[in-house]
């Protein structure tokens, strides 16, 4: 299937362009609420719909990590950036890393927020069943959710954050998309890459926490570094915004 430049909105005008790709759960707006804050004379960020999520839900694909990498380098033709850097969430964190590596040279600097690792995550039994059941129940979205943000926050927050995730994506691609996330592996092509790395991990993010991304990001690129957001769980973006612009504009600008 032929690569496509996905929906986005653009953001600033600066000269350090940043592509900027969401999780599983989310569509292009899950990081609505550090945009007001990010510096647009120094940065120009654009924000992505995957096949399946947010203003693409109705474009069919085979909801791959190669698929997003492939029409992400199309947005960035598109927009006519010859590099560029990236932030990805969760899920992102593996297509960022795939971007990188099907178009070398391009990309300047990646981010990691909560990201998935090259490898792919394993799972036990129960947690799979909870996970594949959260295409269709929403009351699985929630249990992750509030697994996954330490089981600490208000219930309305969590009520939000899944009705927000059932509405911004179709089943099929949702179903699709935690598979590809959980069992792509490509780590061994990652190696030893010199590309400059920041991950951000939520210490209060139980399941992609710091001590996973110790034991793969950080194991496996040499310009790797790691930075804990004490407060925040699996959503820097919603619990914890302005640390989390911080962190990644300082990393960029190094």
């Amino acid at each position: 299937m032929s690569a496509v430049a996905l929906p986005h909105d653009v953001h600033g005008s600066g000269p350090h362009r940043v592509i900027v790709l969401h999780g599983w759960f989310g569509d292009r707006r899950a990081f609505a609420k550090v945009v007001p804050y990010l510096d647009g004379g120094a940065f120009t960020y654009a924000f992505a719909d995957y096949r399946g999520y947010g203003q693409a839900r109705d474009l069919s694909g085979e909801h791959t990590i190669a698929e997003i990498a492939g029409d992400v380098l199309a947005l960035a033709d598109k927009l006519g950036w010859d590099d560029f850097s990236m932030v990805g969430h969760s899920m992102g964190g593996s297509v960022i890393q795939r971007v990188m590596l099907d178009a070398p040279g391009r990309v300047r600097r990646l981010v990691g927020v909560n990201p998935v690792p090259a490898s792919g995550v394993p799972f036990d039994e129960q947690g799979w069943a909870l996970f594949t059941g959260a295409a269709d129940e929403p009351g699985n979205r929630r249990a992750i959710i509030d697994f996954t943000t330490g089981g600490r926050l208000p219930a309305a927050w969590l009520d939000e954050m899944t009705a927000y995730s059932v509405g911004n994506s179709n089943v099929e691609a949702f179903r699709a998309y935690l598979h590809a996330w959980a069992h792509t592996d490509f780590h061994t092509e990652v190696v030893g890459n010199s590309t400059p790395v920041l991950v951000v991990a939520g210490g209060q993010d139980p399941a992609l926490s710091a001590d996973v991304m110790r034991a793969t990001w950080l194991q496996w690129y040499p310009n790797a570094e790691l930075t804990v957001l004490a407060d925040a769980g699996h959503y820097p973006m919603e619990e914890t915004p302005l640390a989390l612009v911080a962190v990644i504009e300082k990393f960029l600008r190094s």
